[in-house]
């Protein structure tokens, strides 16, 4: 099982370490990873393995959903499933 974490937010030093450090708090691994700077604008798209996850998805959604709030981000993590059925034609 993979999901797509999705990060977007004025551009600050660890944005990747934070994320990252929630995927491994809770066994996710970070299977690809895509970042842009745009001008001060931070956006970035992690796919990861939730295979091993210690934690139900709901929770590992909320965690990061609460860092983005603390940071002043947008995270939003979803579901391999529904990211490929909202985006099929």
């Amino acid at each position: 099982m993979h999901a797509v974490i999705t990060v977007i937010g004025k551009d600050m030093v660890g944005i990747l370490a934070r994320v990252s450090a929630i995927c491994a708090e809770n066994n996710v691994n970070v299977v690809e990873v895509t970042q842009s700077i745009l001008q001060d604008l931070f956006a970035m798209i992690m796919m990861v393995d939730l295979s091993k996850c210690t934690i139900p998805f709901s929770e590992l959604s909320d965690k990061l959903t609460e860092l983005g709030g603390e940071l002043g981000l947008t995270i939003h993590a979803m579901h391999e499933d529904i990211f490929n059925s909202m985006h099929h034609v």
